[in-house]
């Protein structure tokens, strides 16, 4: 089969990795992948967000499936654009897609079905979100509306701060549009934790549970990134609060989508926060988190091209969906600066022997050289029987790799192993 993966980081070259392990792939091409996406499908200069040309893409090239990964295709109706010429594809709708590119539908979906989630109130206007912030308790979260890269969650700790990010997402429009309107939410407390599943819109399959490192420094310190590394499994997630959440957040929220006529297919993004009063949800994504799936899918057994079919043909609850019972780092590997200004265009040096084990995200093939060329370079994953060996191992394939202003934090996974000493 001939498959195209729509996208450019270090999620779809995961994606791509994973793909080449079926028999059935004979062609991946990426849309537009960078230089290091290059060295494992053919890369084709076309916009992620440019649907038409997609389209046309991949009827010209007699694709045989599409994997539309990044949020802003989605919710642009790229898999609506690809059905309508007969290629079937993995991904919801923007119909269903939406669930991740407005937080006001996503939290008035949780309240009207009573989904566990913070207390929250929705501003399109200025003075009244500021008026509101005069007596809200504090902390409190201030979140953009639309779609910001993964970054447009503030975490007010005083009111002047609370005050100041209203005003830089709704007048300054530091995210543009997605800041116009803006939720401002209760502040939750407890671990978070990170739960992809695969879904055709009836079954539910989680995925193996995951912790996000958002902070730039060590320490959870500094500002919020796309993700500076993750592990998994997340020790938190116990099978008691796995259970806990299919029940009320996972099964509801599927349920809710077909209720508003919504259908969600593809992959469903929990983040939740495991509060004093139970699990809540965060935030839901309409695909695969980066870099959650670097340690995600390297652990998944199955093939993934069947589970992806699976969830677009509706037989998923007869698909088996295994997953490793190892654990999992990934450490992603920064330009200095990140995610502020930062410099590009030095040469990487990755050993042949470790490139299996790199997803490359910020990266640009210059002659038969490859660069930096992005905020968070790449990720080096490595998997091991226990977590603390696949720590020692991730940080052991990061310093084999070279480039000039390479930053990386120091403590991906110790928060995990502490909650593991701790049980």
């Amino acid at each position: 089969m001939k498959i195209l993966v729509v996208g450019s980081g270090g999620r779809e070259h995961a994606i791509i990795k994973k793909l080449k392990e079926s028999k059935n792939v004979s062609e991946i091409y990426a849309v537009p992948g960078n230089g290091g996406i290059a060295k494992d499908a053919i890369c084709v200069d076309i916009g992620a967000k440019e649907i038409d040309k997609i389209a046309t893409f991949a009827v010209e090239n007699k694709i045989d499936y599409a994997v539309v990964a990044p949020d802003d295709p989605l919710v642009l109706g790229c898999v609506d654009k690809l059905n309508e010429k007969g290629i079937p594809c993995f991904g919801p709708k923007a119909n269903a897609a939406i669930i991740e590119g407005s937080k006001v539908f996503s939290k008035n979906l949780m309240k009207k079905y009573g989904i566990p989630t913070a207390e929250y109130e929705v501003f399109d206007n200025l003075d009244k979100a500021l008026l509101y912030l005069d007596t809200a308790p504090i902390p409190t979260v201030i979140k953009a509306d639309g779609l910001a890269l993964g970054k447009g969650v503030i975490i007010a700790t005083t009111r002047d701060e609370a005050k100041d990010a209203v005003i830089s997402m709704m007048r300054d429009e530091m995210f543009g549009n997605s800041g116009k309107t803006v939720v401002i939410e209760e502040f939750l407390t407890g671990p978070e934790v990170s739960v992809l599943s695969f879904t055709d819109g009836e079954t539910v399959v989680p995925m193996i549970s995951s912790m996000d490192h958002k902070r730039i420094g060590d320490n959870d310190t500094g500002l919020n990134t796309g993700g500076m590394g993750t592990i998994a499994p997340n020790p938190y997630y116990t099978e008691d609060i796995a259970k806990l959440c299919m029940d009320t957040i996972f099964i509801p929220t599927i349920n809710a989508m077909n209720s508003e006529g919504r259908t969600f297919k593809g992959c469903l993004y929990f983040g939740l926060m495991l509060t004093p009063k139970g699990p809540k949800v965060i935030e839901y994504n309409c695909r695969f988190g980066d870099p959650e799936t670097q340690v995600v899918l390297p652990l998944l057994e199955s093939d993934l091209l069947t589970v992806m079919q699976a969830t677009t043909n509706g037989t998923l609850k007869d698909t088996e969906v295994k997953f490793s019972t190892k654990s999992a780092c990934c450490v992603i590997m920064a330009s200095k600066g990140y995610p502020q200004s930062y410099e590009k265009g030095f040469e990487m040096d990755i050993p042949c022997g470790i490139w299996n084990n790199v997803y490359v995200a910020g990266a640009k093939l210059d002659g038969d050289v490859l660069k930096t060329n992005g905020g968070r370079v790449l990720g080096a994953t490595a998997v091991a029987g226990d977590l603390k060996t696949a720590i020692s191992d991730a940080y052991g394939l990061v310093k084999q790799i070279k480039f000039d202003n390479a930053y990386y934090r120091n403590d991906i996974g110790a928060k995990a192993l502490n909650a593991i000493k701790e049980n």
